[in-house]
């Protein structure tokens, strides 16, 4: 069981790490985190799954130690993360559970957990209480039993989704290449097709050994087939999903990736256009140009830490419309405050229907820096290493929102430990090519070599 407790979700190699007994027990601790606030409108929890073949087997546990437990499950089956969450809210359930192992390989699996009206598990009270919970036994059943049905949401979900389509009388179709990596994006087909573009899918077959491809559209690798066929099609973009559909990547007509700090930025605008002076928030490894298209566009920008619990929590207290990660995620006000990739890819379509123009030529005034991907440094004493960063540049503005963020005009970085590996993760923006090229240099020299 050890390493399996992750900061944001359970996960780990299946059955080694993780398996039917442990996930039983997880689901007879989940209403140790519940308060009453979750459970005003009754002990119910939604459970669905991703297309793992060990998920179904995980799953059919989890339930049972749900209702062992004394909470009322609601099955909905197969379905991708932002399904469930619509479904918590949708349904006005206590919480939901997701038995998917996201973007990680087929030897995976783990659950993603939610409260009432989707909100995340998080803080002392979420998974490290889960945890102790599990590993102290301190699991007795319920005098009552919980009870189980099963109930079809799809179709809800499509149409609260395609609600937010603008697409103007006599637009131009538009040809969009989707990769679903084999995936739970799958389940999304007639609904992209119902937007009214020309679809181009790839790997658009439920396989949980992902034999095309790795399901995470991180890794630039992942993006070449979609790239190629996109150049290939002549479409106007690519898309791809990973693994359980909550995160999204896009490419433009000529096959490059756009950022999700870039793509984070202009869905913002989009929104803004309709709904000004809005809180937006953006997480602190993006460019500096978001935070400036966001003030551009009429909105106010949120610099927030990473992490799907933070970004969530603070979109709710500051009444926000809409925030963004560097990893993909998306989060809508009009979605229960949680990610959600389907809408994100909506909100690139009406855009582009807006705008009248190509991806590219979209992205183009955002294209004011230069920055770095994400760089990892195996590093034994973290807390040290950021301590000889704010040493060595004392004389730029620094913050610890999120590991060591240090700020001067023509440059900035951002050093923080992995909530998931065991890495310094760096992230830098320059002026120029050279002067982060320059500073790149520097930073590695303190560093170490990147991983």
């Amino acid at each position: 069981m050890a390493g399996i407790f992750k900061a944001y979700d359970v996960r780990g190699v299946y059955p080694s790490q993780i398996d039917e007994e442990i996930v039983r027990k997880i689901g007879l601790a989940f209403r140790h985190i519940l308060d009453d606030e979750d459970l005003a409108n009754g002990p119910r929890v939604v459970v669905s799954r991703d297309m793992r073949s060990h998920s179904e087997p995980l799953s059919e546990a989890l339930i049972d130690g749900l209702l062992t437990g004394g909470l009322d499950v609601v099955d909905i089956g197969l379905a991708t993360t932002p399904m469930n969450y619509f479904a918590v809210g949708h349904l006005g359930t206590a919480g939901g559970i997701q038995v998917t192992a996201s973007h990680n390989p087929a030897e995976y699996n783990g659950c993603k957990f939610s409260r009432s009206d989707a909100r995340p598990v998080s803080g002392d009270h979420g998974i490290p209480l889960l945890e102790k919970k599990v590993e102290a036994g301190e699991l007795e059943a319920a005098a009552t039993p919980g009870s189980l049905t099963r109930e079809e949401v799809f179709e809800a979900y499509g149409q609260r989704m395609l609600g937010f389509l603008r697409r103007p009388e006599g637009a131009r179709r538009l040809k969009v290449v989707v990769d679903a990596a084999n995936g739970m994006g799958t389940l999304y087909r007639p609904l992209l097709e119902q937007t009214g573009v020309e679809l181009i899918p790839l790997f658009f077959e439920l396989d949980g050994t992902f034999p095309n491809h790795e399901a995470n559209p991180l890794k630039l690798e992942n993006l070449e087939t979609l790239a190629a066929e996109v150049r290939s099609s002549g479409a106007d973009l690519g898309i791809s999903f990973d693994g359980d559909a909550d995160r999204a990547a896009f490419v433009d007509e000529t096959g490059e990736p756009v950022g999700s700090d870039l793509v984070t930025a202009l869905i913002a605008g989009e929104l803004l256009g309709r709904d000004p002076g809005r809180h937006v928030l953006y997480d602190l490894r993006s460019s500096r140009a978001v935070g400036e298209y966001i003030e551009e566009c009429g909105g106010v920008p949120v610099r927030e830490r990473v992490g799907h619990s933070f970004m969530k929590a603070t979109l709710r207290e500051k009444e926000g419309i809409f925030g963004g990660e560097l990893a993909g995620h998306y989060y809508f006000r009009d979605a229960y405050h949680a990610d959600s990739s389907l809408l994100a890819v909506i909100e690139v379509l009406n855009l582009l229907w807006s705008h009248g123009k190509s991806l590219s030529e979209v992205v183009v005034p955002l294209l004011r820096y230069a920055k770095s991907p994400e760089i990892n440094f195996e590093v034994e004493d973290k807390t040290g290493k950021m301590d000889e960063l704010a040493a060595r540049y004392p004389d730029g503005t620094s913050d610890r929102l999120d590991g060591i963020t240090i700020q001067y005009p023509d440059w900035w970085f951002n050093v923080r430990p992995s909530n998931t590996e065991p890495f310094l993760r760096l992230v830098l923006e320059a002026s120029t090519p050279e002067l982060l090229a320059e500073r790149r240099g520097e930073l590695e020299g303190i560093l170490g070599t990147p991983v």
